[in-house]
């Protein structure tokens, strides 16, 4: 497998995280969810990428091969989590 595969192998296995990400933040602001000031829309995305990787790569290691649907649930369940540690409160 050469390098280009590799690459393309590894932005598959990562697009899910960064289709929650996006997905997650957006969808808060889209619901008037107030974030602390000092985190910015970025910052957010950046924060729910990581742990979304995170939670595919632990995925991946425990269950033994990816795309798993426990391994999806627990992304989404871990960034919607992630998402609401991040809003204070709701406006409304």
């Amino acid at each position: 497998m050469g390098p280009l595969d590799t690459l393309n192998h590894l932005l598959n296995f990562l697009a899910p995280a960064a289709a929650m990400a996006v997905l997650m933040v957006l969808g808060a602001r889209l619901l008037g969810w107030k974030s602390n000031a000092y985190r910015a829309t970025w910052a957010q995305a950046a924060i729910q990428f990581a742990v979304g990787s995170a939670v595919l790569l632990a995925g991946l290691v425990l269950l033994g091969r990816d795309g798993k649907m426990a391994t999806y649930a627990a992304l989404v369940l871990a960034c919607a989590t992630c998402q609401w540690a991040m809003c204070k409160s709701w406006r409304g």
